[in-house]
């Protein structure tokens, strides 16, 4: 673990927030154990280990029923570590995995048999080296058969120069924590303004309106800078947003959240019964248990 890595909250508090029946946590991770799924050798991170069985204990203890598990950089392409924990899920977790160039349509079938529903594209410099997007774009072409979505993350001063590249996938494409906005400049500036006409000029674009630890500026525990952005997006495509607790928070400096503190953020951002049951348990089940819908 980096000496400067901040373990996941031992202890969170129970939310005083009751989800609705069925919610999904539609933005988690794990990370090894490393002594079984060894971390990548070229990631930016090493994390402490975060496991499955850890995970499913904090979706049961903040009443969530499911969770989308996304593929942590630390594990590059190497999906073990998501995929044990998919099928060890009991059909209570879909996935959302990083392939390469070079990956297989068996394995790419045999993913899907596990519960696997998208892939990531990680556009943050800091965290990830640079893919081509014409590699990304044939990646994108061969999931579409799948019916998996791509999932991207970036930051918000990137987003003009990534438009044309967003617009033309063939698949629904969900964005990453709004586009991490700055929460400093207005909610109704150009930079977020540039995001909202994203979602409205697009609509297979889908909005995570998640981490909002990690977009504010005034902090724990309300995080209160972050709520007029979120709230906007729930409130203008309420079919369209996912949220999620990011555990165990990979990367994050400052402080570790209470996770429980972060489920009683969300009636803040969806006010009313009908957008939480949209935001928690709809949009997820739609995307990733169609089936089921």
């Amino acid at each position: 673990m980096d000496p400067d890595w901040l373990p996941f909250h031992p202890h969170p508090s129970k939310p005083a927030f009751k989800v609705p029946p069925g919610a999904v946590d539609a933005h988690c991770h794990v990370f090894g154990p490393e002594a079984q799924f060894p971390f990548a050798p070229e990631r930016k991170y090493t994390p402490c280990d975060a496991s499955k069985d850890q995970l499913f204990v904090l979706r049961d203890h903040l009443g969530f029923s499911r969770n989308v598990v996304v593929q942590a950089t630390c594990h590059g392409t190497d999906n073990r570590a998501l995929v044990d924990a998919l099928v060890h899920s009991q059909g209570r977790a879909r996935g959302v995995a990083s392939v390469g160039r070079d990956v297989t349509d068996v394995e790419l079938r045999a993913m899907h048999a596990a519960g696997v529903r998208g892939v990531r594209f990680n556009f943050v410099k800091r965290l990830v080296d640079f893919t081509p997007r014409e590699v990304l774009a044939e990646i994108a072409g061969r999931i579409a058969p799948l019916g998996w979505h791509v999932v991207v993350y970036f930051e918000a001063q990137d987003l003009p120069e990534l438009w044309d590249f967003f617009t033309s996938l063939p698949t629904d494409v969900v964005v990453d924590h709004m586009g991490r906005p700055d929460v400093a400049k207005p909610v109704d500036g150009p930079e977020f303004g540039l995001f909202m006409k994203l979602l409205r000029e697009h609509p297979n674009v889908w909005s995570k309106v998640s981490c909002p630890e990690r977009l504010s500026k005034s902090g724990p525990p309300s995080y209160d800078d972050v709520v007029p952005f979120a709230k906007r997006i729930v409130e203008a495509f309420p079919d369209r947003v996912l949220w999620g607790t990011d555990w165990p928070h990979p990367n994050l400096k400052g402080h570790m959240p209470d996770d429980g503190k972060l489920v009683d953020y969300l009636p803040r951002i969806a006010v009313t019964p009908e957008l939480q049951r949209k935001l928690l348990v709809d949009n997820p089940m739609r995307l990733y248990w169609p089936e089921e819908n």
